[in-house]
């Protein structure tokens, strides 16, 4: 190779040969980053396993004998062991309450429905973490998250996965575009979770056939209320269900066993037509119920917007995009109006059920895969 020629990239991206190329791997102790850490092992990148703690479900769930996550601790640790790579735990459990389980709590006593899992990528993972990978003299660090990181003329871009099922983007929105220039996600380009648990075999680890978490980690039972119940006391207080009118049709154990466009549960029987959740209001303590059409909404106001597109958002008056406003719904058209850098009001094409404060609106490019970013629903 002449002297002057340049130093090819990685599998990563980077001028460097793996051996040289030091990796952090987020390592949860499920499938996906276990996948991601043995890959990159073998590709002879000088990988680092860490694992964060964040939480005690004994403690969370007031049980007394309550299992920890030590489970999941224990899996990162015999991956790392079988492929041959340092691994480290880190007691993240004080930043990751302050940072996200007590306004999981406050969101939810203020009639929101939060996303802790966006705040704990965004505060946590992407930030405290990312730090410490820095620390540690990392040249990158890698997730087991299925999203894609795409080069593209202005820097690093954000791409929804290529398996549309498995896709993480809506979690991820608020990822920096200085975090996304040291971050990688190396299943973000996989067809299927099976391609990702046919790797795990191959691997020989030891976490191949473990299931996937499908719970909020520190709600291992997906009973939030009793979570929020144990960390804010006397947060369960007993209420009126009323019509739009002010019209009590019922009473409840407490506001906070309620969510948006909720039916179910309500326990209002003999009704003309079915009544769903359509405000809470928390210091009245009261859940409102009304029919269905109620629920529906084109008006959407957004903050703390973390805007990846090429041009600053307020350049534009508005923006052409499609939006999400839940994790389970596809990307719909829309268009944003900027009122700062950080706050728009979203106009829906069509009218959406349940829009809900403490969701997050994520925002994508009309055609394509790009993530242009995304903000936090409120009131206005």
């Amino acid at each position: 190779m002449p002297l002057d020629a340049p130093t090819p990239l990685n599998s990563l991206g980077l001028p460097k040969a793996p051996a040289d190329t030091r990796v952090v791997v987020a390592m949860s102790g499920g499938v996906d980053s276990s996948v991601v850490a043995a890959m990159l092992a073998e590709e002879g990148y000088d990988v680092v396993g860490v694992t964060l703690q964040l939480y005690d479900h004994g403690a969370a769930l007031a049980k007394k004998g309550a299992c920890c996550a030590g489970r999941d601790i224990h899996d990162a640790r015999r991956v790392a062991e079988a492929m041959g790579f340092p691994h480290y735990v880190l007691d993240y459990e004080n930043m990751f309450r302050e940072a996200v389980i007590d306004e999981f709590a406050d969101s939810y006593l203020a009639g929101a429905t939060p996303v802790p899992c966006i705040r704990c990528n965004e505060r946590v993972k992407f930030r405290d973490l990312l730090e410490t990978a820095r620390d540690l003299d990392a040249d990158c660090m890698a997730t087991g998250h299925y999203i894609r990181r795409l080069d593209g003329t202005h820097g690093p871009e954000l791409h929804s996965a290529a398996d549309a099922a498995r896709d993480q983007s809506y979690f991820l929105f608020s990822t920096t575009a200085e975090q996304l220039a040291f971050l990688r996600f190396p299943l973000g380009g996989l067809a299927s979770k099976a391609e990702t648990r046919a790797l795990a075999q191959r691997y020989g680890l030891p976490v191949a056939d473990k299931p996937d978490s499908q719970d909020i980690c520190f709600v291992p039972n997906g009973d939030y209320a009793a979570v929020i119940e144990k960390l804010r006391p006397g947060a369960a207080d007993p209420g009126d269900i009323v019509d739009t009118d002010g019209r009590v049709l019922g009473r409840h154990a407490g506001v906070i066993h309620y969510t948006i466009g909720q039916r179910r549960g309500l326990g209002l029987g003999g009704l003309a037509e079915p009544l769903y959740v359509a405000r809470l209001d928390v210091e009245g303590r009261r859940v409102v119920v009304g029919p269905k059409a109620m629920l529906a909404t084109r008006r959407v106001p957004v903050r703390e917007i973390n805007w990846l597109g090429d041009a600053p958002l307020s350049s534009r008056s508005e923006w052409e995009v499609e939006v999400k406003v839940r994790s389970t719904r596809p990307p719909r058209p829309a268009v944003v109006r900027p009122l700062s850098e950080t706050e728009a009001e979203v106009e829906l094409a069509v009218a959406e059920e349940g829009v809900s404060p403490g969701q997050a609106c994520v925002f994508y490019a009309p055609e394509g895969s790009r993530v242009l970013g995304g903000g936090w629903i409120h009131r206005g």
